[in-house]
Order: C-alpha cells, then structure tokens, then sequence
C-alpha cells in the first residue's frame, strides 16, 4: 500500500510530525497527517462506504455485485466495499463499527445483516462465505 497514515497526538512535537513524513517518503510512501481520534480518517471513511453498503444489500437496493461494480466502475475503487469488507472480515468490521459506533453514535450503527452474518459464521474471505463465496482464497 502506498498509503501511510501518520497519527498525531496533542503533544506530538511538529519537528516528530515532519521526521516522520520525511521517513515515508524515503520508504516511497504517500503520507497524510491526522489526528488520534478513534478510526482516524482513512478507516472511519472506509467503514462508512462499507456500512452504507451492507445497509443497501439489507434494504434491496441492489445486490452485493452491483453495488460493488457500481463503486469499481463508477468511482474508480479497486474492489467494491462488500468485497473488501470479505477481505477484511466480517467479524473485524463488525468489532470496528461497535467501537466507533460507541465513540461517534449511530451513524456507525452495525447494520443487522452484518450482526446476522457474523452470527451465522459468514467472516468473508477467511470462512469461504460472506458477500460472495471464496474458494481457495480466491471468489467464485
């Protein structure tokens, strides 16, 4: 990943900031700065996409690969959030909205089809089951 996401806390020195991003720039990184706060940006906006997402699969809106050729197609994402949520897993995705759910309220709400597939045993990639089905790491 080309991404490194710096976090800095209330008493990080601005000269700690800068060595940092000097130091992911010779690792041939692309570095942005945030600050601590719980999810810090790249995967509260992340969990956002994938929740909606799960929400729409939950609601009828459209299948799981619609919606995620809909994101790879129209927006240019590499995968579409449901696929990326099964690599990532059901069950971690599930623990991270419940963690930002109570740090930021509802709008991180863990949809009920999430809550249910975890429930069920559906993790994604790593069961062979969640928005899609994994054969040998790899989805049919």
């Amino acid at each position: 990943m080309t991404l490194l996401e710096i976090v800095v806390g209330p008493a990080t020195a601005s000269a700690t900031t800068a060595a940092a991003v000097a130091l992911a720039e010779r690792l041939g990184k692309e570095p942005i700065v945030v600050r601590d706060t719980p999810g810090f940006a790249t995967s509260r906006l992340g969990l956002v996409l994938g929740l909606e997402a799960i929400r729409m699969v939950e609601e009828g809106v459209a299948t799981a690969a619609d919606i995620d050729k809909g994101m790879t197609l129209g927006y240019r994402h590499p995968m579409g959030p449901l696929e990326l949520t099964d690599h990532v897993g059901l069950d971690v995705r599930l623990e991270i909205a419940r963690g930002l759910h109570e740090a930021y309220g509802d709008r991180f709400a863990p949809p009920e089809l999430l809550r249910r597939m975890v429930a069920d045993g559906k993790l994604g990639r790593k069961s062979g089951q969640g928005f899609y089905r994994w054969v040998d790491g790899k989805r049919q």
